[in-house]
């Protein structure tokens, strides 16, 4: 598990770096990501909503993708799975912003969404599969 965990996180560096290009774009308006008037990377990553505390939040995606692929190769479930449920509220209040606020969505943003979703969703299954091992007794 902690392999695919790991190629996730990968995946999620990946989108993330997208992202963060689309940020400091200056022809953000002609990014392969545009779709149409619903569909634009360029002017989600360029709102107001697109910094926090000075750091773009395509930064600090990078930086959690690379936290979360660490500690899931290290096997460190518990860890895991706390710090994939934190990032997918920090992702859901994003899809929240997203899609109320600017009513504009991000493909990249979309893509890191489901990425981190389903990271949760295999940490929690991770998590409790090896919480319900039964142990092997040695004096049998």
């Amino acid at each position: 598990m902690r392999y695919l965990l790991v190629v996730l996180a990968v995946a999620g560096v990946v989108v993330s770096a997208f992202a963060l290009q689309a940020h400091y774009s200056t022809r953000y308006l002609e990014l392969p990501c545009d779709i149409n008037s619903r569909w634009s990377c360029g002017l989600v990553n360029h709102s107001r909503y697109a910094v926090v505390l000075g750091v773009p939040v395509a930064m600090i995606g990078i930086i959690g993708y690379t936290l979360l692929g660490v500690v899931a190769w290290f096997r460190l479930r518990l860890q895991f799975m706390a710090f994939s449920i934190i990032a997918l509220g920090i992702a859901l209040h994003f899809t929240y912003i997203e899609a109320e606020v600017l009513q504009m969505w991000c493909l990249y943003c979309v893509i890191s969404q489901g990425i981190i979703a389903l990271m949760t969703v295999l940490s929690i299954g991770w998590w409790f599969t090896c919480r319900c091992r039964k142990p092997t007794s040695a004096a049998a």
